[in-house]
C-alpha cells in the first residue's frame, strides 16, 4: 500500500497541472489511500495493550501484580490479580479488536475501487489509492466519487454540464447540477485531454463544503474557479453519462475528510461521580493501609522482637519500622479489591444492554420510513433519565418538513382557503366548528395535462384569475417557474419528478406547475417553461443564489421579445426594505396578509420583480465577471453587486406553506411538562409565527400568567425589557402568596427570589435581541429569567445561536441538557448539548450522523425519555450501590482479621475464593439487575411523569448514597467478622474437638458472605425474570460446586501443593454449629435492612412505591373501577390551538403554520399534589445550583394517579 497522508508543512495555496505526476509530487500532497485502522496484525498487541494502561484502573492493578512478585510484600498468590486483569484486558482487546477489523475492511473497500485514470492518453484501470492531485479521471453515470475532489472538465451533457447526488456530503437526496467551465467544456476526448496541462492555484485544503475559490491558468489565460465547477468526494454522478475531472484534493485533503473532525466525547454526571468516588477509596484504602502498617510496626516492636527464635523476620527485614512499610504494601494488595477492577468493564455491559434495548423497542420503530429507533452511542444512556431542559429545532422535528402550497397574496388579493376537514372531524384546522355538508370541492386542474395530480388547493378564484390573464397573477406564477434551483426529470411524457434542494422550493414550483406555469426543463443558460401550453424558453443571464445572509435568491432573465427582467423571493424582512418607494401602499396591505398568515402557522416568502435596462444590464454583468475573477476577497465584491441590483423592485405578492405538524406532539411536550422537564424551541421563523407554536404545542397555554415578548434592538432595550419581565413575576407572586406561603418560600432560602414566583410564565424573544441577551454582561440575567418561566422561544435564530443558547444553560444549570432537530443547521447544537438526537426526516442525515441517539419521530422522546431513559438511570444506580457495598464487606473483613492475626497481612479467605469472588460468585446477579431491573413496568412510567423527577434531582446515585452503601458494607463485614470468631472460640465439633481452625473459619465467612449478598440482591431485585433467578441461585450453587470441588481428593492428588486442605468444606459445612452460625449472620446482616425498608415504604413512602400501591389496590377493586370508568365525567379540554411553527431551509423561508391536533388526551390527569419530599429536594437543590436563574413552579405540577 502507498504512502498513507503523511504529516507536512500547512499550506498556504494550492498549486496543481494536468498530467504532470513529477510536477505535482514535489509538493508532496497527500495520497488518495485512506487508513482509518489504528492496528496491524504486528502492533495490535503492544499498541493495544498501551492505550489499555492509559487507563488509571489498568495501570493501579498492573503496579499490584508487579507487587505480588515481590515475595517479602506478597501474601497472596499473583494469579489473583492477573486472573481478573487479564480478563479485563481481553475483553476489552476483542471489542478493539473487532472494530479495528471493520475499519481495516472499510479502508480497503475504499481504497481498491478501480476508476479510470487518463496516463500517457490512455484511459486505464488504477485501484483509488494509487490515484495521484492532477491525474484527470473518468466518471461514468452512478459512480460514486470515492476518494477526491475533483474539477470538472468535460461531460457528455451540453455545455459541460453535470447531475450529482450530495447525501453523504450534505443528506440531500436531491440533485444537484455542476457545471464546466466552457474552455475545458469541448475537451471531450482523450486525445484532447492528454494535451491539457492547464495550471490550477486554489485555496489550500479546508472544510468549507459549499465553497472553493481558484483560477486556471491555460494557454496564457486565466479563468475563475468555484464550489459549481467541482464534484466533491461523496458524491453520485446521476444522469450523466460520463464526466472528465481533475483531481485537486486526494485523501485527507478532501473537504468531507475535513469535515469529519472528532466530536467531542461526552461523559454522563454519574461517569464524573465514578471516577470522584473511586479516587476517594484509593485513599481509603492507603488510610487502612497506612493504620494497618503502624499496628504491624508497633506489634513487631512489642511482642514479635519476643518470639524471633521461631517466628524470625524476613530476609533483608532488621527493624519493625521496616516491616510495617512491608507490611503497608502487603496489606494494599490484600485491600485492593475495595477499586472493584471489574467495576468499568460491568458498567460497559450494561450500558450496551440497555442501548440493545433501544435499538430492539419495536415501539420506537417507524413503519412508514422503517426506521428504528438507534443509540449511535452506549456511553450516556443513563444521563437520559436525568434530563432537565430540551432544546429542539421546529421545522422537521416537531413538523413533517412536508410543504403545502397553502395560500398567497398577489397584488393586495388574499388567496386560498385551508382545507377542509376528514370525514367523521367535527372541527375544522382552525379549532371552529364545521357544519356537515360545508364541504367545498377542491380546485379542478383538468385543463392542465402536466397538472401534478396531488397537488390541491381550495380557492377556485386563483385560478380564475390566471385564465382570465391578471398580468400580476402572471408574473406571480412565472417568478415561481423560474426563480429556483429545482432539476427537472421527465421519465416520460408528461410525467415530470422536480428535484429540488428543499421541500419549500418544490412546493412553490409545484404550484406554479398546476396553476398552468409549468418548469419543463433548464440548461446552463436556458430556462424552458410552458405557460399555459405555450412553450418559452427563457435565456438564464444570471442566478443570484440564496446564502443564509442575503435570505433572498433572484435570477435574471431575457424574454424572448428581449425584455431583461430580475425576478427575486425572500424573506419578508429583507425584500420588503428593497423594494421601490411607489409600492407602499401595497407593501401594507402585503404586510397585513403576511402577518395573518404567520398568525396561522404559515411559513411565507415575499415575491418581487425588476425590470434592468440593456446597457445598465451590460455594465453590471461586466463588473460581475471582475468580481467572480478577483483573486481576493470575491464573496465581498459579488455580494455588494448582488446588493445592487436587488434595489427599487416592484412588489408581485407573497406565499404561504404550510408545513404539516408531527403526530403526538402536544401530547409528548404535556408529558415531559409534567415529568419537570422544560422545553426550549429554538426556531428561524418570525415571532407571530413562533407564538402560534407554543399555542400549537401546548406549551403556551390560556391559562398562563402572562406571555413575555422580548424585542429589543438595542442592549439597553433588551436589559429594560428582561428587567420589566422579572418584576412582573415578582409582583405577581407577592400579590398572589398570602403572608405565610410567602414567608414560607422566603424561608428556603432560595438563591433567587424568582424562584419563589407564583404563575406560570413564558418568554419569546426574537434573533436580534438573543445576540445582546447572550452578551457576557447580560447572559446571567437572560437566563434567570428565561429560566423562571415555564416555557421559552427563541425566534429567529441562527445556528450558532442555537448552540450558544444550549452552552449558556450548562454553563450556568447544574442541570442535563439534551437537543434534538432533524437538519444541518442543528449540528452544532447536537453536539453541544449533554445528549444530542437526530431526527431522520426530509432534510437529510447530517444531524443523524452528529447525534447521539436518533429515530424517525418528535413523539419517541416521550418513551427515549420517560421508560428507556428512567429505566437506564435506576438500574445503574442500583447497580453502583450494590457493587460499592459487596465489595466492601468483602474487602473490609480483612482488616478487622489484622488486628487478631499480629496485622501480619494473612488474608481471611483461600486465595481462590478472593480471585473467583468478583467474576464467578457475585457477577452475573448484578449484571442481570442492571440490565433488566425495573421499579414500575413501561405503561406506569408513562403515565406517571413525576416518576422522572428523581433522576433529575440525582436522588438514586450520590455522594451520601455512596456513603450510605459503604457503611452498609462496614456494617456487614463487621458481622461477617465478628460473629463466626466468638462463636468458634468457644465451639466444639460433633466429636467434642476444637472446631476452630483457619480453613474452617475462611469456609464459614465466606459462605455467610456469599449467601448475605445474594439475599440482598435478591432485596434489590425489583422485576424478577428467569434470567434473575438463574444467575442468582446459579451463582450460589456454582459457589458451592467449586468450594467442595477445590476440597476434593481429585483435585489434591493433580496438585498436591495448591490443594493441601482436603475434605475441609466438607467437615466444616457438615456441623450444625457451622451452618447455626452462618443463618446467625445473615439473619443479623438482613433483618436490619428488612426492617428499615419496610418502616421507610410505611412512613415515607417514594412516588414509585406510591405507585406500585396503586396499582395493586386497582386489581382487587377492578370490578369497582370499571362501574367508576362508566360513571366518570366526561374531558373538558379543547381541541388544539392553531399553529404557526418555524424557518425553512437555512434561513431562506421565515415563516410558520397552523394544524389542527387531535385533541390532548390528558382529561385523565387527575390532580394529585406532588409529593413533598420531591418538593422539599428540588428546593434544596435550587439553594446549591447557581443564581442564574432556576426551575419554577415545581410544586405546583400535578401527577395523574
Amino acid at each position: 500500500m502507498e504512502r498513507c497522508a503523511a504529516r507536512r508543512a500547512p499550506e498556504e495555496e494550492r498549486r496543481v497541472r494536468a498530467n504532470a505526476r513529477e510536477y505535482n509530487e514535489k509538493f508532496q500532497y497527500a495520497s488518495n489511500c485512506i487508513k482509518t485502522s489504528k492496528y496491524n496484525i504486528v502492533t495490535f498487541l503492544p499498541v493495544n495493550l498501551f492505550e489499555q494502561f492509559q487507563e488509571v484502573a489498568n495501570t493501579y492493578f498492573l503496579f499490584l501484580l508487579i507487587l505480588q512478585l515481590i515475595p517479602q510484600i506478597s501474601s497472596l498468590s499473583w494469579f489473583t490479580t492477573i486472573v481478573p486483569l487479564v480478563l479485563v484486558l481481553t475483553i476489552t482487546a476483542v471489542k478493539d479488536a473487532t472494530d479495528d477489523y471493520f475499519r481495516h475492511k472499510s479502508d480497503n473497500q475504499v481504497n481498491n475501487r478501480q476508476s479510470q485514470v487518463l496516463i500517457g492518453g490512455v484511459l486505464r484501470q488504477e485501484q483509488w489509492m494509487n490515484v495521484r492531485v492532477g491525474d484527470i479521471i473518468k466518471l461514468e453515470n452512478n459512480q460514486f466519487v470515492a476518494q477526491a475532489d475533483l474539477l470538472l472538465l468535460s461531460s457528455s451533457e451540453p455545455h459541460g454540464l453535470c447531475y450529482i447526488e450530495t447525501a453523504e456530503l450534505d443528506g440531500e437526496t436531491n440533485m444537484k447540477v455542476r457545471q464546466a467551465i466552457p474552455v475545458t467544456a469541448e475537451l471531450g476526448d482523450t486525445s484532447q485531454l492528454a494535451r491539457f496541462d492547464g495550471e490550477v492555484i486554489c485555496e489550500p485544503p479546508n472544510n468549507k463544503l459549499d465553497k472553493f475559490g481558484g483560477t486556471l491558468y491555460w494557454k496564457e489565460n486565466k479563468y475563475a474557479l468555484s464550489n459549481q465547477n467541482m464534484l466533491l468526494r461523496g458524491c453520485v454522478l446521476r444522469n450523466t453519462e460520463w464526466c472528465f475531472g481533475l483531481v485537486i484534493f486526494a485523501g485527507p485533503d478532501t473537504k468531507l475528510m475535513q469535515n469529519s473532525g472528532r466530536t467531542k466525547f461526552k461523559r454522563t454526571s454519574i461517569d464524573r461521580l465514578m471516577n470522584t468516588l473511586v479516587l476517594w477509596i484509593f485513599g481509603f484504602l492507603v488510610c487502612m493501609g497506612v493504620i494497618l502498617a503502624i499496628g504491624n510496626a508497633i506489634w513487631e516492636h512489642e511482642v514479635g522482637v519476643c518470639f524471633q527464635i521461631y517466628l524470625p523476620w524476613d530476609e533483608g527485614v532488621h527493624s519493625a519500622f521496616f516491616s510495617g512499610f512491608l507490611s503497608f504494601w502487603s496489606y494494599i494488595i490484600i485491600l485492593n479489591t475495595v477499586v472493584p477492577i471489574s467495576l468499568y468493564v460491568s458498567v460497559e455491559v450494561i450500558r450496551l444492554g440497555h442501548s440493545y434495548f433501544i435499538n430492539w423497542d419495536k415501539k420506537m420503530y417507524c413503519a412508514k420510513r422503517r426506521t428504528p429507533a438507534e443509540a449511535r452511542t452506549t456511553t450516556l444512556n443513563e444521563e437520559l433519565g436525568q434530563v432537565e431542559y430540551i432544546f429542539s429545532d421546529k421545522t422537521g422535528t416537531l413538523t413533517q418538513n412536508i410543504m403545502v402550497f397553502s395560500k398567497c397574496s398577489v397584488n393586495g388579493h388574499s388567496y386560498g382557503e385551508r382545507q377542509m376537514p376528514e370525514p367523521g372531524d367535527v372541527q375544522d384546522v382552525l379549532g371552529h366548528k364545521a357544519e356537515l355538508g360545508e364541504r367545498p370541492e377542491p380546485v379542478d386542474f383538468s385543463f392542465n395535462p402536466l397538472a401534478d395530480p396531488r397537488f390541491q388547493f381550495w380557492d377556485p378564484s386563483l385560478l380564475e384569475a390566471v385564465k382570465l390573464g391578471d398580468f400580476h397573477v402572471h408574473e406571480f406564477f412565472r417568478l415561481l417557474s423560474l426563480c429556483h434551483t429545482v432539476m427537472s426529470e421527465e421519465k416520460s411524457e408528461g410525467e415530470l419528478l422536480y428535484k429540488a434542494q428543499s421541500p419549500d422550493e418544490g412546493a412553490l414550483v409545484t404550484a406554479a406547475r398546476n396553476f398552468g406555469f409549468v418548469f419543463r426543463s433548464r440548461t446552463p443558460k436556458t430556462i424552458t417553461v410552458h405557460e399555459l401550453g405555450q412553450a418559452i424558453t427563457y435565456q438564464l443571464l444570471a442566478i443570484l443564489d440564496f446564502n443564509n445572509i442575503r435570505k433572498r435568491m433572484s435570477v435574471i432573465v431575457r424574454s424572448p421579445e428581449g425584455k431583461i427582467r430580475l425576478y427575486c423571493k425572500g424573506a419578508d424582512t429583507i425584500l420588503l426594505e428593497r423594494l421601490h418607494p411607489v409600492n407602499q401602499d401595497l407593501s401594507s396591505i402585503t404586510t397585513d396578509h403576511l402577518n395573518e398568515y404567520a398568525g396561522e402557522g404559515l411559513r411565507t416568502l415575499v415575491l418581487a420583480y425588476k425590470d434592468l435596462e440593456e446597457s445598465y444590464y451590460k455594465d453590471w454583468s461586466e463588473r460581475l465577471h471582475r468580481a467572480g475573477s478577483a483573486p481576493e476577497a470575491r464573496e465581498d465584491h459579488l455580494a455588494r453587486l448582488y446588493d445592487e441590483v436587488e434595489h427599487d423592485m416592484m412588489l408581485l405578492g407573497a406565499t404561504a406553506i404550510e408545513d404539516k405538524l408531527q403526530q403526538g406532539v402536544p401530547e409528548t411536550i404535556a408529558i415531559l411538562t409534567l415529568a419537570n422537564i422544560k422545553i426550549w424551541v429554538l426556531t428561524g421563523d418570525k415571532q407571530e409565527t413562533a407564538v402560534n407554536i407554543g399555542y400549537s404545542c401546548k406549551m403556551l397555554t390560556d391559562d398562563m400568567t402572562e406571555v413575555f415578548v422580548v424585542t429589543g434592538h438595542t442592549v439597553l432595550e433588551v436589559r429594560e425589557e428582561l428587567r420589566k419581565a422579572r418584576e412582573k413575576m415578582m409582583d405577581a407572586s407577592r400579590s398572589v402568596c398570602n403572608g405565610f406561603s410567602y414567608q414560607e418560600k422566603l424561608s428556603s432560602k432560595l438563591t433567587s427570589v424568582l424562584e419563589a414566583i407564583a404563575g406560570e410564565y413564558a418568554l419569546v424573544i426574537n434573533g436580534h435581541s438573543l445576540a445582546h441577551a447572550l452578551e457576557a454582561d447580560m447572559e446571567v440575567e437572560f437566563l434567570e429569567t428565561a429560566c423562571a418561566c415555564k416555557a421559552v422561544i427563541c425566534c429567529r435564530v441562527t445556528p450558532l445561536q442555537k448552540a450558544q443558547v444550549v452552552e449558556l444553560v450548562k454553563k450556568y444549570k447544574k442541570a442535563v441538557t439534551l437537543a434534538i432537530g432533524d437538519g444541518a443547521n442543528d449540528v452544532s447544537m447536537i453536539k453541544t448539548a449533554h445528549i444530542g438526537v437526530g431526527i431522520s426526516g426530509q432534510e437529510g442525515i447530517q444531524a443523524v450522523l452528529a447525534s447521539d441517539y436518533s429515530f424517525s419521530q418528535f413523539k419517541f422522546l416521550q418513551r427515549l425519555l420517560l421508560v428507556h431513559g428512567r429505566w437506564s438511570y435506576l438500574r445503574m444506580c442500583k447497580f453502583l450501590c450494590y457493587f460499592f457495598y459487596k465489595n466492601f464487606a468483602f474487602t473490609m473483613v480483612h482488616f478487622w482479621f489484622g488486628f487478631f492475626c499480629g496485622f501480619s497481612a494473612q488474608t481471611v479467605y483461600d486465595q481462590y475464593f478472593i480471585t473467583l469472588y468478583n467474576i464467578v460468585y457475585t457477577s452475573l446477579p448484578v449484571l442481570a439487575m442492571g440490565v433488566f431491573d425495573q421499579d414500575v413496568p413501561e405503561q406506569r412510567s408513562m403515565e406517571y411523569p413525576k416518576l422522572y423527577e428523581p433522576g433529575q434531582l440525582n436522588l438514586l446515585f450520590n455522594k451520601r448514597e455512596f456513603f450510605i452503601c459503604i457503611a452498609q458494607g462496614i456494617y456487614t463485614s463487621i458481622l461477617m467478622f465478628f460473629i463466626p470468631y466468638g462463636v468458634f472460640a468457644d465451639a466444639t465439633r460433633d466429636d467434642g474437638a476444637q472446631l476452630a481452625d483457619y480453613q474452617s473459619f475462611a469456609v464459614t465467612v465466606a459462605t455467610s458472605l456469599v449467601i448475605v449478598v445474594s439475599v440482598q440482591i435478591g432485596l434489590d431485585t425489583g422485576f424478577w425474570t428467569a434470567i434473575n433467578h438463574f444467575f442468582i441461585w446459579g451463582s450460589l450453587a456454582a459457589y458451592f460446586a467449586i468450594l467442595f470441588t477445590m476440597h476434593s481428593d481429585g483435585l489434591f492428588r493433580m496438585f498436591p501443593n495448591q490443594f493441601r486442605f482436603v475434605g475441609n468444606a466438607q467437615n466444616t459445612l457438615a456441623q450444625p454449629t457451622v451452618w447455626l452460625t452462618i443463618a446467625l449472620t445473615a439473619v443479623v446482616c438482613i433483618v436490619p435492612v428488612v426492617a428499615f425498608r419496610f418502616l421507610k415504604l410505611d412512613l415515607k413512602p417514594e412516588l414509585s412505591d406510591t405507585v406500585r400501591y396503586t396499582q395493586l389496590v386497582r386489581k382487587k377493586q377492578k370490578t369497582q373501577h370499571r362501574c367508576m370508568r362508566h360513571a366518570g365525567r366526561a374531558g373538558s379540554r379543547r381541541s388544539g390551538y392553531a399553529f404557526s411553527h418555524q424557518e425553512g431551509f437555512g434561513e431562506l423561508i421565515m415563516s410558520g403554520k397552523n394544524m389542527r391536533l387531535s385533541s390532548l388526551a390528558l382529561s385523565s390527569f387527575a390532580p394529585r399534589p406532588s409529593t413533598s419530599w420531591i418538593d422539599t429536594l428540588r428546593k434544596k437543590k435550587g439553594c446549591e445550583g447557581s443564581s442564574a436563574g432556576s426551575p419554577s413552579g415545581a410544586a405546583d405540577k400535578t401527577l395523574r394517579v
